[in-house]
């Protein structure tokens, strides 16, 4: 299973918001010129987080994005699956059938599949906005450059 760009740069799209949208609203030019995706992907993008109530927007001239709920209670997960779907390593957990037989509950390796993704999402919901926040930080302040006179 692989993360599509979809659930990457939302992602990292909400990461953005979290880290420069503390006080005010942001903009989507603002966050497509940081992170260098398009505009229009990033409004896509947005619709969506919206309507699973990650991000909230404000029109007008003042306007912008902000996220719903605080850092903390978001997780990784609840970002990626809201654009990618179910974190399933294959289909046929998702839809409930077997694509060989068509009997999902004779499905000798379901089990399998089943703990897979278990444990994709409890790796995906055991980090929070607000920890990638702070690992963001620290990478920055060990970046910076410190002048000395």
């Amino acid at each position: 299973m692989k993360i599509s760009t979809k659930g990457r740069y939302a992602l990292e799209a909400v990461l953005d918001l979290a880290v420069y949208s503390e006080v005010e609203l942001e903009s989507l030019n603002n966050i497509s010129e940081r992170l260098q995706i398009s505009k229009n992907y990033l409004e896509q993008l947005f619709s969506v987080l919206r309507k699973k109530e990650i991000v909230a927007s404000v029109r007008g001239a003042q306007g912008g994005y902000k996220l719903a709920r605080s850092s903390k209670q978001i997780t990784a997960g609840e970002v990626i699956r809201a654009v990618e779907g179910p974190l399933s390593p294959v289909s046929c957990i998702d839809e409930g059938k077997c694509n060989n037989t068509g009997e999902y509950k004779e499905c000798v390796t379901r089990l399998l599949w089943q703990k897979m993704m278990d444990e994709i999402n409890r790796a995906a919901d055991g980090v929070t906005i607000n920890d990638l926040v702070q690992s963001y930080g620290k990478m920055k302040k060990k970046d910076a450059i410190e002048y000395f006179i």
